[in-house]
Parts: structure tokens; sequence; C-alpha cells
């Protein structure tokens, strides 16, 4: 099955991920308007509920970020005059070019298709690019 994702963000190179890893045969391809070192905002925040997920659906990928992603087990609460640690909360930070450069390298050793500077504005474009 031939699949075009329009936009190169996180959750649409992980979907793309998932998806190749279901199935070998599907010919997918991203299309992002921006280069592979531009982003905007300067994190991804992520909860340990969302690590285990992420490590049960590929633990390669999981792997790599967990080894350049800071962690902390507690929130910060400033209420007033007061300041509170809720702990047992194990949360991850990473840099959102770090992660968008993960998810970039895994996607290129499953075989998916990553062309950058590429803005799609109509779908008819899609056809085209194809070729």
């Amino acid at each position: 099955m031939k699949i075009n994702i329009v936009g190169g963000g996180p959750a649409a190179l992980y979907f793309a991920i998932e998806l190749k890893k279901l199935d070998r045969a599907h010919d997918i391809s991203i299309y992002e308007r921006d280069g592979p070192n531009d982003t905007y905002g300067w994190g991804i925040v992520f909860s340990e509920n969302a690590g285990r997920l992420m490590q049960s659906t590929d633990p390669a990928t999981f792997a790599e970020i967990e080894r350049v992603a800071m962690t902390w087990d507690f929130v910060g609460v400033h209420y007033r005059d007061k300041y509170f640690q809720v702990r047992g909360n194990k949360m991850y930070g990473i840099a959102r070019l770090n992660f968008l450069q993960i998810l970039h390298r895994r996607a290129q050793e499953l075989g998916i298709d990553l062309r950058f500077d590429t803005n799609i504005s109509e779908p008819a474009q899609l056809e085209q690019l194809r070729e």
C-alpha cells in the first residue's frame, strides 16, 4: 500500500514508523515543508506512561530517546506564596530537534521516504511527487 503523510512532526514520524513495522511492504513517504533541522519550540515532555508505551511498541527507538532525555520524578507547584513538590511522577524531557532526529534515523532505517523542503498545499501535488 502507498501511504503519503503530509507533515513531518513527531506524531507523523512515529505513526509512519509504527505503520511500517506493521507491514514492511507499505510504501510510505513523508512530505515536510521545512528542512530536517528546522523546528519550532524547544522541547518535548512526556510522562513515564507515555515512555512505557513507546518502549512497548519500539524498544530500539525508545532506548535512543531515553539515552539523551532528561528525567525527573516530581512536579513542582507554586500556589500563592507556597511551593509543593508532588513526587512519583517520572517525566522525560528532550530537545525537540534531538527527538526529531532520532525519529528521522529510525524512519530511514525502516525504509520510509523522508522528503524535506517539500510544501504540499494541494492533494494533486502528491501524485506528481510520487513519480
